[in-house]
């Protein structure tokens, strides 16, 4: 931290609200109210012994901006107080994140055992590594404890899985899977993109890495692309930073600064917009064009249990499968008047997506049937408009 930067003290201070405003919060000697913007690409140094200081690492002062920055450090100390962590790391981008914390726990040869219910380009990046550098990924049912048991029956080197999955809402029961990956000397690692931390926290449950898009609801308004890293302090510094610094998956320090300022409101905004989401969801369960609703708050939801244990709401996400396929789904989409189609979600603006047609595209159908994808299911990210102005238009899209 270099000299000129005050760091605020929480004290005992340690409600989760008040990390989300407050925690790792920097001033300049101007005491800004605000967190301190350094848009800078380099520092300057009062001698050339300070200079050589700070590459030897045994002065500590910021020396470029590819390694470090006052507005990423900020984002750093907030994201690791909210999840209870060591340390975080910013990236890029959500994928980014993924793709590092795969990178610095592989080697050609590792064995990944993964969750079949992914993100599109999870299982893009997972084939890539396969293809080009060896590394070899066992994929299982997220829901399945057997399938579990027997994949990390044998060594691993680490354990991934997104829970709620990103469309299909299931669930991965991160106590029990974490003693498993543990068992099999694996790392457990977990994309909370759709939680956060303000509805689940798997460090809590045995998970030892967490990954996070924070282009989703950790910026909230659809402004920024970025990610997040969480872990150990060793882990973080031996062995993410040293591929970042050396390759500049740079978050740039506006979109750490922006991001600061979306968490916040990042409690505020996940529960009220987790709230409406299961409102629509249990309205939608009785509509006779929707096939089925998923949601992790319905009781009809085939791991309510578990949700109930792990997370503090359901989320503002929900699928449904829409009557007709991908042909329903389009015209349901296409009748929207409020709601937007996009592939981004975590807004507060209320999204929609038919996932077989874009999130989940590359993926064959025998793929996407095994990922529970049908052909009508239809995404919807739930934003902060008044909740009874979203059924309304969902109502008619639907009729």
């Amino acid at each position: 931290m270099a000299h000129d930067i005050g760091r605020t003290d929480l004290g005992d201070h340690s409600g989760f609200t008040t990390r989300a405003v407050r925690a790792g919060q920097q001033r300049s000697q101007f005491h800004e109210t605000s967190e301190y913007l350094a848009l800078t690409s380099g520092y300057t140094f009062a001698t050339a012994a300070e200079n050589a200081g700070t590459f030897a690492g045994e002065v500590e002062h910021y020396n470029y901006s590819r390694v470090d920055n006052p507005t990423t450090t900020m984002l750093c100390d907030r994201l690791a107080a909210l999840d209870g962590a060591e340390a975080a790391w910013p990236v890029a981008s959500g994928m980014a994140a993924i793709f590092y914390t795969v990178l610095a726990l592989t080697r050609s040869g590792s064995r990944i055992v993964s969750s079949r219910e992914l993100f599109g380009s999870t299982v893009g990046l997972f084939t890539l590594m396969e293809e080009r550098f060896g590394v070899h990924v066992d994929y299982v049912a997220a829901t399945d404890m057997r399938e579990w048991e027997r994949a990390l029956s044998t060594p691993a080197a680490l354990v991934f899985c997104e829970t709620p999955s990103n469309p299909v809402m299931r669930l991965v029961d991160l106590a029990g899977v974490s003693a498993l990956a543990h068992q099999a000397g694996a790392l457990m690692v977990v994309d909370n993109t759709f939680a956060t931390p303000v509805l689940q926290q798997p460090l809590r449950f045995g998970a030892d890495v967490i990954t996070y898009s924070t282009t989703k609801l950790m910026d909230g308004q659809g402004r920024t692309v970025g990610g997040a890293i969480l872990g150990t302090e060793s882990f973080i510094i031996d062995q993410v930073k040293p591929w970042t610094r050396c390759t500049g998956p740079t978050m740039s320090p506006f979109t750490a600064w922006t991001v600061l300022k979306g968490l916040e409101t990042l409690p505020l905004r996940v529960q009220a917009q987790s709230n409406s989401a299961r409102q629509i969801a249990q309205a939608l369960e009785q509509h006779p064009n929707v096939e089925q609703v998923l949601h992790p708050d319905l009781p009809s939801h085939p791991q309510y249990d578990l949700a109930q244990q792990q997370m503090e709401g359901g989320g503002q996400m929900l699928s449904i499968v829409v009557s007709g396929g991908t042909r329903g789904a389009h015209a349901f989409l296409d009748r929207l008047s409020l709601i937007d189609i996009s592939n981004n979600l975590g807004d507060t603006k209320s999204l929609a997506v038919h996932c077989a047609t874009t999130t989940h595209h590359s993926l064959t159908p025998e793929e996407r049937e095994v990922a529970g994808i049908p052909d009508g299911l239809v995404r919807l990210s739930i934003g902060l408009e008044d909740v009874h102005d979203l059924l309304d238009d969902i109502t008619q899209a639907l009729a």
